[in-house]
């Protein structure tokens, strides 16, 4: 009489075991693409702001800054920091790294945005090799009375003048 063949010591590989190779390397690049993709997203958001661009746009016209850093003045693809907006009003606080062909440079931005317009209460290029601090905000370059801004009517309050 002849023998039965012995029987498996091991069992077949489950799904796992068959797909592994392929199913792991398939879940990190998708993590990894879903990441790059959610940054990209923040980002461009970001850089679509009228805060973002009106604050590279004033840097890119500074004298001050043309010199340090030379032209053109390029924005990195990265920046940190956020943008609130809610109807008519926001907040920007941004961090904005630049480049040139002399040098690199960070731009240091606190906006508000009142009743739709957006203003630079603080606007620092900070140039990279020097340490060097280029003031760019509203009130140092805004004379108080400019001719496009219209100062507001003062209306006495009623009742008797009173003296000083």
């Amino acid at each position: 009489m002849q023998t039965p063949p012995p029987l498996p010591t091991s069992r077949p590989p489950d799904w796992w075991g068959r797909n592994w190779a392929w199913f792991l390397p398939a879940v990190l690049l998708l993590g990894a693409l879903v990441i790059g993709g959610f940054a990209a997203l923040i980002f461009g958001a970001m850089k679509s702001s009228v805060a973002y661009s009106g604050a590279l746009e004033r840097a890119r016209a500074a004298p001050a800054v043309i010199d340090a850093l030379g032209t053109p003045i390029e924005d990195r693809f990265y920046l940190t920091g956020n943008i609130n907006v809610s109807g008519p009003s926001g907040k920007a606080e941004l961090e904005i790294p630049v480049h040139g062909p002399k040098g690199d440079a960070s731009i240091y931005v606190l906006a508000t945005k009142t009743l739709g317009e957006w203003h630079f209460e603080h606007l620092i290029v900070e140039i990279g090799k020097t340490g060097r601090r280029i003031d760019l905000s509203e009130k140092t370059n805004t004379p108080s009375h400019s001719p496009d801004r219209v100062p507001a009517t003062v209306v006495p309050a009623a009742g008797p003048p009173r003296e000083p």
